[in-house]
């Protein structure tokens, strides 16, 4: 048999092999079920600034900036495997880029997103650098020290020209452009704004997962050792994680203080880092639709929680903590996958 047959056959054999009917059936029907939920959902958030009232446009905007936060962290710790308890300070810089460019500087609140967003990359670009020796634990304490000193180093008087010191920085809320504001007040408008930023944000950060940039970062995670013999410059990879992470979340500190009006060294404490870890971890670790779910629950457990005891708002939402995490050990992620598993069976 000549070399051509073989190849031949080879080939006719490849292309003889389909696909299994249940497989590609049971891919396109997740694929399908997950564009109908999504479509359900964005209709739904275009809706619900016409049926709320204000306070509860206000919350559903903070829960759209936690959730952007979270998503900047879950790249670092669910996709690339590095632990950070620092992204408050993130957030900060995020924060304090937008009020010194609008209060202090008179420029309008659109172009402080990019100017934060690049700002945070680098910072946490460069911050990376010196972390890539650091692994674990003494990652996490390093990025611990960030957090606590941040607030601090916002207080120093050869900062308060800029900063405003203890008192902060008040911010004045802007009105819809374009003549919206006859239609939409200034809720409602910071509501869509964000909710686009979202959007955009997500569909990148989903890109960068799915591209080769996001399987180096997720064959660091799972084997460094294996990536560099691959020829995966870990070290690179790891910082652009990094930046990219503190990227998203000083994103997130923009829109929050355009959105709360107001950014002082108190509202950037170690709690918040905490605050954004807690949501990752109840969303689920590496499931990015899981961040809506962890900043849902950091923005409405608390109020719960309160609404129940005022004295004890502290114990009742470690109590609901607790019994989340019991209930749902890998997070909002894991606990939907194995729901989908029992349906399938």
């Amino acid at each position: 048999m000549s070399d051509e047959t073989m190849t031949g056959g080879a080939s006719g054999s490849a292309k003889a092999a389909p696909v299994p009917k249940g497989r590609a059936a049971a891919a396109g029907g997740k694929s399908t079920l997950g564009q109908a939920v999504f479509v359900i959902l964005l209709l739904g958030a275009l809706a619900l600034p016409f049926i709320f009232k204000n306070f509860t446009i206000f919350q559903m905007t903070m829960l759209m900036v936690y959730a952007i936060a979270i998503l900047g962290l879950n790249l670092l710790t669910g996709i690339n495997g590095q632990f950070s308890l620092g992204h408050g300070a993130f957030y900060a810089v995020g924060a304090y880029t937008a009020a010194i460019m609008m209060e202090n500087l008179g420029i309008g609140y659109v172009w402080t997103l990019p100017v934060a967003g690049i700002l945070c990359f680098v910072v946490g670009f460069l911050f990376g650098l010196p972390a890539l020796r650091l692994e674990g634990i003494y990652l996490a304490l390093a990025t611990f020290a960030l957090a606590v000193a941040t607030p601090q180093f916002l207080k120093l008087t050869p900062f308060e020209h800029w900063t405003g010191g203890v008192q902060g920085i008040v911010i004045i809320k802007p009105d819809a452009p374009f003549g919206l504001d006859a239609v939409l007040n200034a809720d409602q408008w910071l509501y869509f704004f964000t909710l686009a930023v979202g959007l955009f944000l997500y569909w990148l950060a989903r890109n960068l997962v799915r591209s080769r940039t996001g399987r180096a970062l997720m064959a660091i995670r799972d084997n460094p050792i294996a990536a560099r013999s691959m020829g995966v410059n870990t070290s690179v990879y790891k910082a652009t994680a990094f930046g990219i992470s503190a990227m998203f979340t000083g994103i997130a500190g923009c829109l929050g203080a355009i959105v709360i009006q107001f950014v002082a060294p108190d509202s950037f404490t170690f709690a918040l880092s905490v605050a954004i870890l807690v949501g990752l971890v109840i969303g689920g670790v590496g499931w990015l639709p899981g961040a809506l779910l962890g900043a849902a629950f950091i923005v409405f457990i608390p109020n719960v929680a309160e609404e129940i005891s005022k004295g004890l708002a502290g114990a009742f939402y470690g109590f609901f903590l607790i019994a989340v995490i019991y209930l749902a050990p890998q997070g909002a992620g894991g606990l939907l996958r194995a729901l989908v598993a029992k349906l399938g069976r």
